[in-house]
């Protein structure tokens, strides 16, 4: 009777030890296709010309998530995602451009959710990645107008890597009624000069915040974004110091608002954003600007057709602005649940005093001021 008791309390004890067990859960998306992009060059002569496979649908990615049972509703989470360039050799595991570490991160972070919400901390998505994404025609593709003309011009409300924070602790909400609000802090962790002094540091440099609010019910859904580079530093390299360049430690302020409404037949799409920096020093071609889109995408056949169009314009100084507008195309059509082909056309036109244009995001920028610029595509995406 004694080994029976033993023998069910051991079981018990292995139950529970299993049922406490993290989930694990790996995904990933493998896009690839092949893409031509042309346009003049402008004072230079002759035409800048990409030939080429790239990802235009679709960031390539391979990422793990889990969660845990804690007891009481309290839930242990994290996430790890790595990007992929298919094409080539790199990507995860790999030495890519600017990487410290070989490792391309999309988002990596570690939590604890439960009904009020969820707490996370690492690298994070900003509530202007997934918000830029929802209220997009294209899907937020590297041919999609928003996204281009966005990551040009230095936003951080985008869909591209300029939305995602490092060193960051978020708060998302549960859903209350279609109502979700997110919110996000990256520390700066500013080490000018070689060490942490207060005296040529503050805590706040380079630190950026955000908040979001999504609404989602039946065929409407609506963003408002307000994101922030709080102390934005363009490091001085003379010697001796100061480290830091005068007029610079001020802030890039952005808001923005999108929505779209789908009447089945038609789904409608628009935003609008714009972007302040108080710097006195312009840096990586940031300067005010605002940028306008509208889209639409309908049910042809078996696939789904998306248009949309977008006008970017750049308040220069002591310069007229700088405007840059786009439009494009695609079409896509499901082969299963999973799997899909596609087709994509994109074209830009910039005005004389506008940044160097481009036609995709990827495999990067091919136009010139004052010239037009377009990009062709064609591919397949698998998700698994």
């Amino acid at each position: 009777m004694q080994k029976k008791l033993l023998a069910l309390a051991v079981a018990g004890l292995a139950s529970g030890v299993a049922s406490a067990q993290t989930n694990v859960t790996i995904y990933g998306v493998l896009d690839m296709g092949y893409v031509y992009s042309s346009g003049s060059a402008g004072p230079r002569s002759g035409t800048n010309t990409y030939s080429g496979l790239a990802s235009s649908a679709a960031g390539n990615r391979l990422g793990f998530k889990g969660e845990e049972a804690l007891g009481n509703g309290l839930k242990a989470v994290f996430t790890l995602e790595y990007g992929l360039n298919i094409d080539n050799n790199s990507g995860l595991g790999s030495v890519a451009p600017g990487a410290t570490n070989g490792l391309q991160a999309r988002q990596q972070f570690v939590g604890l959710s439960s009904k009020y919400g969820t707490i996370a901390l690492g690298r994070q998505y900003a509530p202007g990645f997934d918000a830029t994404a929802r209220n997009d025609a294209l899907d937020a593709s590297d041919m999609s107008i928003q996204s281009s003309l966005s990551d040009l011009y230095g936003y951080s409300i985008t869909p591209n890597s300029g939305a995602r924070f490092d060193n960051a602790i978020t708060y998302t909400s549960n859903n209350f009624s279609g109502l979700t609000i997110s919110a996000i802090y990256g520390f700066g962790e500013s080490k000018l000069g070689g060490s942490y002094n207060t005296d040529i540091n503050s805590v706040y440099d380079d630190s950026k915040v955000g908040l979001g609010l999504n609404y989602a019910s039946g065929p409407i859904n609506l963003d408002a974004v307000y994101q922030s580079r709080l102390s934005f530093v363009v490091p001085n390299n003379a010697v001796p110091p100061p480290y830091k360049l005068p007029g610079t430690s001020k802030s890039i302020n952005e808001w923005y608002l999108g929505g779209s409404y789908d009447f089945k037949v038609v789904k409608f799409f628009g935003s609008y954003q714009a972007l302040d920096n108080n710097n006195d020093v312009i840096a990586s071609g940031i300067d005010n600007s605002n940028l306008w889109t509208v889209g639409v995408n309908a049910p042809i056949g078996r696939g789904t057709l998306g248009l949309t169009y977008g006008r970017l314009t750049t308040d220069l100084r002591n310069v007229n602005d700088g405007v840059s507008w786009g439009a494009g195309t695609s079409y896509t059509y499901p082969l299963s649940k999973r799997t899909s082909v596609y087709g994509a056309y994109s074209y830009f036109s910039n005005n004389n005093t506008a940044l160097s244009g481009q036609a995709i995001a990827v495999p990067g920028r091919v136009g010139a001021p004052g010239e037009s610029n377009y990009a062709l595509g064609a591919g397949i995406t698998h998700s698994f």
